[in-house]
């Protein structure tokens, strides 16, 4: 998260931490949720653990969270290998990134 405040210029107060989402009538927990000026969600950030690989199965749970807040940046890291992709709503697809946007970017 630090990263993403001071290098990505996320603001401190946009970012909200363990939240709660009801997935198919279960509570689940996003780590973290990054909102515009609007406090609308824009972004999610899936964190695991260094030992834990960023597999698909990784992908596929940051993409259950995404049925409930619609937003356009899926982030995933593991402490060692950070991933992004970019939903587009209107033709269903997501696109790998090749770097974190900035803040101004996800923003905009």
């Amino acid at each position: 998260m630090n990263y993403l405040i001071t290098e990505k210029k996320y603001p401190r107060e946009r970012i909200a931490n363990e939240v709660t989402i009801s997935l198919s009538g279960m509570s689940r927990r996003c780590d973290t949720v990054i909102y515009n000026q609007y406090l609308e969600p824009v972004a999610i950030v899936e964190y695991k653990a260094p030992t834990v690989p960023v597999t698909q199965d990784v992908f596929e749970q940051i993409a259950r969270y995404n049925f409930c807040l619609k937003v356009e940046i899926l982030m995933v890291t593991n402490g060692l290998e950070h991933y992004c992709c970019k939903m587009d709503y209107e033709r269903m697809t997501c696109m790998y990134l090749k770097e974190i946007p900035a803040y101004n970017e996800v923003n905009d």
